[in-house]
């Protein structure tokens, strides 16, 4: 029996006996939102049997944070990148201070790293997002990308792609290659489903996160549905996309600017939904993803 309930005490929980290993592909511990609560978290995450968790650094300046948190969290599987966000900022010799980043840190893998046309396309030129940012035309975003998949490839780690409304262009990137031998993870896919087959021959995983039970996500809530179990993993993206109502059972306090905070914890309420919508228990969901975490990532 698994039992992931919270009781209301902050820093009680109910859980039973035989912990199910659960292993979150992509988040950001490191991010501002959640650095005042990282004892808590890992408290948190060490009680409902979180295994390991992909920390995904998204400019030079993150990379050394998250290897030095890796130090102190065994939990914690770092991944260094370039993110499509901050491509327009990236320094002169970036990809080499990656290489050498990756050759330092064997297990690190490579991400958070893709292509994002919202950014250029569906955001204000106001928006708060965009302060300091220079944003890279998607051609440039694809430079970038394909030099961290070719990287990745050579290196064999495994690649942690986020892609919005590039679906065409991602594409043809992975296609050109190289790519890593053991696999990508498209993380919290929201391409479309007829793309899915394609994307898994060439060698993706896929992950679910929360905020696809939000109704406007439906169509990539079915998508799940179908995705094969032997490409399937699970996220939060933590500290966004977190649960909501009765479902965000670790709730944080709002971040700076009033946003919502997802707390890592919360990869099981990830997994007990996404074992509802496919039918299956926990456990046997549990049992998959530990596999292709396992085969992706260690």
């Amino acid at each position: 029996m698994h039992h992931f309930n919270r009781v209301p005490s902050a820093q009680s929980w109910l859980i039973s006996p035989v912990l199910i290993p659960l292993y979150d592909s992509h988040q950001h511990f490191h991010f501002d939102p959640l650095t005042p609560h990282r004892a808590v978290i890992d408290a948190d995450v060490r009680a409902i049997g979180l295994k390991r968790a992909v920390v995904n650094g998204t400019n030079e300046e993150e990379w050394p944070v998250v290897a030095a948190l890796a130090q102190q969290h065994s939990w914690i599987l770092p991944s260094f990148g370039i993110h499509p966000w901050d491509c327009g900022n990236r320094g002169p010799e970036w990809l080499a201070k990656l290489r050498a980043a990756l050759v330092a840190h064997p297990a690190a893998g490579v991400g958070e790293i893709g292509l994002d046309r919202w950014i250029i396309d569906g955001l204000k030129p106001d928006d708060p997002r965009l302060a300091g940012l220079r944003v890279a035309p998607l051609e440039e975003q694809r430079e970038v990308f394909a030099a961290q998949l070719a990287l990745a490839a050579g290196l064999n780690r495994a690649a942690s792609i986020h892609c919005v409304q590039a679906w065409g262009a991602m594409m043809e990137t992975l296609k050109q290659g190289p790519r890593p031998a053991r696999g990508f993870l498209l993380h919290g896919y929201s391409g479309p489903a007829e793309m899915m087959k394609n994307f898994a021959e060439l060698g993706a995983c896929f992950s679910f996160n929360i905020q696809l039970l939000e109704p406007k996500h439906a169509a990539r809530l079915n998508t799940f549905r179908h995705i094969p179990a032997k490409c399937l993993l699970v996220e939060t993206d933590a500290p966004t996309k977190p649960p909501a109502g009765a479902l965000n059972r670790f709730p944080l306090p709002p971040a700076a600017d009033g946003s919502a905070v997802n707390h890592p914890a919360n990869i099981a309420v990830a997994y007990e939904q996404l074992a509802q919508l496919r039918g299956i228990s926990v456990e046997t969901l549990a049992r998959q993803v530990e596999q292709n975490f396992v085969k992706l990532f260690l």
